[in-house]
């Protein structure tokens, strides 16, 4: 099991996504998702805090859409993402679950 900088668990996954941001909207993939935010494997340009608008692919239920501020990024390879959608906004419910799940089956 691995951990972040603020020890929160991650999951590896491998889940499409679609990014929006300032300069660019994008298809990537999300290889590493934890509870406060994901790794956006993606060749796309973002800035530092910038704010993005995910929609990820989840296996069951169809897409959510969530919103994440840009805390770390890596020019050839991609970024990392802070989650920022309200935790009561329902897909933001749905994307907990699932990281949840995933968690309890490491």
């Amino acid at each position: 099991m691995q951990y972040d900088r603020r020890n929160s668990q991650r999951v590896e996954v491998t889940l499409s996504t679609t990014w929006e941001g300032v300069l660019e909207r994008n298809e990537a993939t999300i290889t590493s998702l934890s509870l406060n935010g994901c790794f956006v494997l993606s060749g796309g340009r973002v800035q530092p805090k910038e704010l993005l608008r995910l929609e990820i692919q989840l296996p069951e239920g169809g897409p959510v859409k969530v919103w994440a501020e840009v805390v770390d990024q890596d020019y050839e390879i991609g970024f990392a993402a802070r989650f920022t959608s309200p935790s009561e906004d329902e897909d933001q419910q749905r994307l907990l679950q699932f990281i949840s799940e995933a968690l309890g089956a490491i």
